[in-house]
């Protein structure tokens, strides 16, 4: 695929000029200067700030930092372990390099040698494994004195493979000197069928992802009591990614692994590890269902964090209504990142979408070539999709240096270690301030200064971050919420838990104050039966296939090769209507495919190798009406009310874009069959009167509804935890269920997800700063930094900037003050396996909002 028509930005970076950049300037930050003298651009050893001078070098580069945040070194404070510890274990610990742990380690060893559930909130790079690692390599090498040489087990849970498998590779490594006591094993989808039988038998530290817990572990408990019996400490890693449905699900498995424990005289200690997050024990308690205690005084080092916001120019080209349109980030990163391996620097770029890291690498790889040819196989993607030893193989070169640079999706967010790293681009910010802050925090892991550049995209959200970066250094991390009893989580697992072993009443207190009225429903459905004094599960079916746990549904559909019907990999099937469809662009490890059938009772892809100039964008449409209104509030003389509402979606065309510029070639149909979802809505409805008063007559409503029913979209994920792919929004000028002008904003997970529901209790906030974003933005009618969506199924039609500003000036101005309770961010987040709505909309038919690309990389590894 070549990109001969790239803009001549690309070569900006290439000449080292020296110039001050222009910056937003805050109380807190110490802006950045460019005078110091230019370093050896091949040393990969210059200071952050000097990076980024020459990041920054030429008058066209200079202007696109707004803001640069300073982030001072701090010392690290040591401890002594536990003298209940090992000494073997002290011994391998030291013979690592590590001679005194931090005071955070110590402390959380303690907990966990006192058989107190403990999660270590700290920040990257803070040593948190050592931290769980320690007391449970001890423990392991006291059960290995027992007559079966296994007297303890140990599991550890991380939410990807590819965090499993390193961490595998580390325990290895820490235990070497310890011989055979500790035999730590990944069991997952990837692991041979031979292997699986010796790591039930002997494997006494077995690593694994919530996904094989649900379907492979707990459903065959029977083969695994020699190791539920023995289980001594569960490991939940990087807890915080656990929230929203996904979390819930994950509580939900959790409760099952306890309840089968407890069957087999087994109580374990739940080691939890998180990023820095609000409130870590209690989001650790709902997801354990334990008192938890918590470790979150940070005692590591840390070097010297230089944070640059940066936008993307505009261009000369216009978008849909002639609106002005901006670089797009995609362009800016894969420019980033090239310099950045010119400069020797050693790199990650991460971006939402596959599709994004595919086409960031691909151009990096294409403007490396132009200035050393070797450098170029040293850049390379890395996303969820690729077939197992496509992963490995990538974890490896990345591991041991041999890549420079990597355009990653956020399936290596997660704490796997890429020591060494010493920048980190984010192409678009990631939804919330935990992962932004974990993504920066793969770089500098070795306590060596580092550079993080956050690339706006053409979005309201990312537009007002980069220029209100108080917005992001200023205010706390989201706290994590997740809600187990919902009932179309909660539902499945009483089911299977009813397979493992039949449900008494003793066992409901377990699951949730809701199990015990959704037994009747299950037992309506045919899927329980009460036998004496325990419910039974009925069918022939597993009950575990009930649900899939990352909220996906369905079989990942296949792609494969028409020509020679080679597997290069798998979509989840909520996504297929939008990013395999008949006609997409689909892109694999650097090469350019063309959908050309989707078989959706198949799940099947076949795709043909091609190099279109365009990459697509589906377009759907969405229709709601509300089911059940639970709570309504005066603003004004109109309405702010949530509730269940149905919601009905339909792709119904894709857009061919030009790549780099996103300029729009053209549309074409697509018939797709609809999908509907029941799930919770916020709504706002608007009177007569204050139409009359907001000078918004009829000819306008539709656009001014419109408008800031996108913007609204757009900046609900500063509100709530979530992506703007995991909600959705219909506007309506008159609603048949409210008889009113109405916007709707739903969550796009079956039962709702909690993003509505944060609405509804930050309207006020998430309304003031939807207006913020379209009055500031500079355009005269409207652009995609303030009221335009990228995948309106309506092409942006209508839409009225000035009337949606003295609409939302007339809501505002009844708006009820919000309850200051510190509970400042409720909302949940489904990270890994949403179900994109691929929608906000306005009229009863409603247009599709989303990024300019797919939804972000769900990560979901295929277990059997």
């Amino acid at each position: 695929m070549a990109f001969n028509h790239l803009p001549a930005g690309v070569h900006d970076a290439l000449a080292p000029l020296s110039v001050t950049p222009v910056t937003h300037s805050v109380p807190m930050a110490k802006n950045h200067r460019s005078d110091r003298p230019p370093t050896d651009t091949r040393s990969g050893t210059a200071a952050p700030g000097d990076v980024l001078d020459r990041l920054t070098s030429g008058p066209s580069r200079a202007s696109r930092i707004t803001h640069t945040e300073h982030l001072p070194p701090r010392a690290g404070r040591h401890a002594v372990w536990p003298d209940r510890i090992r000494a073997e274990v002290i011994a391998a610990v030291r013979d690592a390099g590590i001679e005194h742990p931090w005071a955070h380690q110590a402390r959380a060893a303690e907990h966990a040698l006192d058989g107190e559930s403990v999660v270590v909130a700290t920040g990257t790079a803070s040593g948190k494994s050592l931290s769980y690692l320690v007391p449970v390599l001890s423990t392991l090498l006291d059960g290995s004195e027992a007559p079966n040489g296994r007297g303890a087990t140990a599991l550890y849970l991380a939410p990807t493979k590819a965090l499993a498998a390193d961490q595998c590779r580390s325990v290895k490594e820490l235990s070497q000197p310890l011989g055979h006591s500790v035999r730590a094993a990944v069991h997952d989808g990837d692991t041979p069928f031979e292997e699986r039988e010796w790591i039930r038998q002997y494997a006494n530290y077995v690593l694994t992802n919530p996904d094989m817990l649900h379907r492979g572990i707990l459903p065959s408990h029977p083969r695994w009591s020699s190791f539920l019996k023995a289980l001594k400490y569960v490991v939940i890693d990087e807890c915080h990614t656990y929230r929203g449905v996904f979390g819930s699900h994950v509580a939900q498995v959790l409760r099952r692994l306890r309840r089968l424990c407890a069957r087999y005289g087994a109580s374990p200690v739940f080691l939890l590890a998180s990023a820095t997050a609000a409130e870590p024990a209690v989001a650790a308690r709902r997801l354990t269902g334990l008192p938890v205690v918590e470790v979150a005084d940070d005692a590591s080092p840390r070097g010297e964090l230089v944070f640059a916001l940066w936008e993307p120019p505009l261009t000369e080209l216009h978008g849909e209504k002639g609106a002005p349109v901006r670089r797009t980030a995609t362009a800016e990163a894969a420019d980033l990142l090239t310099d950045l391996a010119v400069q020797g620097v050693r790199s990650v770029a991460f971006v939402r979408s596959r599709r994004g890291a595919e086409l960031i690498s691909v151009i990096a790889q294409e403007r490396l070539a132009e200035v050393d040819r070797p450098l170029a196989r040293r850049v390379a993607a890395y996303r969820g999709g690729y077939l197992p030893e496509e992963r490995r193989a990538l974890e490896r070169a990345l591991h041991s240096g041999e890549l420079l640079g990597l355009a990653a999706t956020n399936a290596l967010e997660l704490g796997m270690d890429v020591s060494g790293l010493d920048a980190v681009v984010i192409a678009g910010y990631p939804g919330t301030r935990a992962s932004l802050w974990q993504q920066a925090g793969r770089a500098g892991r070795s306590g060596q200064g580092a550079l993080a550049v956050l690339v706006a995209r053409d979005d309201p959200l990312d537009t007002f971050l980069v220029h209100h970066p108080e917005a992001l250094f200023d205010r706390p991390v989201e706290s994590t919420v997740l809600d187990p009893d919902n009932p179309y989580v909660l539902a499945p697992h009483l089911c299977a838990a009813a397979e493992e072993l039949p449900l008494t009443d003793e066992d409901l207190a377990l699951f949730g104050p809701t199990a015990e009225e959704l037994l009747p429903q299950l037992e309506a459905a045919k899927l329980l039966r009460r036998r004496t004094r325990a419910w039974h599960w009925t069918r022939r079916e597993r009950a575990a296939d009930l649900t899939d746990i990352r909220g996906q549904g369905g079989r990942p559909v296949q792609v494969v090769e028409e020509g020679t019907g080679r597997l290069l990999g798998t979509v989840d099937e909520g996504a297929a209507h939008t990013s395999v469809h008949e006609g997409a662009v689909h892109l694999h490890q650097g090469r350019t495919y063309v959908v050309r059938s989707l078989d959706l009772e198949d799940s099947v892809a076949l795709v043909e190798q091609a190099s279109p100039s365009y990459t697509t964008v589906a377009r759907d449409t969405t229709s709601i009406s509300v089911l059940e209104t639970d709570t309504e509030i005066p603003w004004g003389d109109g309405r702010l009310c949530f509730g269940s509402v149905e919601v009905t979606n339909q792709v119904v065309s894709f857009l061919r874009r030009r790549v780099i510029t996103g300029e729009v070639l053209g549309e074409t149909k697509l018939d797709l069959p609809p999908r509907t979802l029941r799930t919770r809505a916020v709504w706002w409805t608007v009177t007569e009167d204050q139409l009359d008063r907001a000078r918004v007559d009829p000819e306008i409503l539709g656009g001014a509804l419109h408008a800031a029913e996108h913007a609204s979209i757009g900046m609900l994920p500063l509100f709530a935890t979530c992506d703007r792919w995991d909600i959705g929004g219909v506007s309506v000028p008159l609603h048949p269920d409210t008889l009113l002008p109405t916007v709707f904003v739903y969550d796009g997970h079956p039962g709702g997800a909690g993003f509505a529901e944060r609405a509804f209790h930050t309207a006020r906030s998430w309304l003031t700063a939807t207006r913020q974003a379209i009055a500031s933005c500079e355009c005269e009618a409207g652009c995609p930094s303030c009221i335009q969506s990228p995948k309106c199924g309506n092409g942006n039609d209508p839409l009225h900037k000035r009337g949606a500003v003295r609409l939302l000036d007339v809501l505002l101005e009844g708006a009820p003050e919000e309850k200051t309770d510190g509970t400042e961010e409720a909302g949940a987040a489904g990270p890994a396996g949403a179900v994109a709505p691929e929608g906000d909309g306005d009229r009863i038919s409603a247009p599709a909002d989303g990024p300019a690309e797919e939804a972000p990389d769900r990560q979901v590894p295929p277990v059997p």
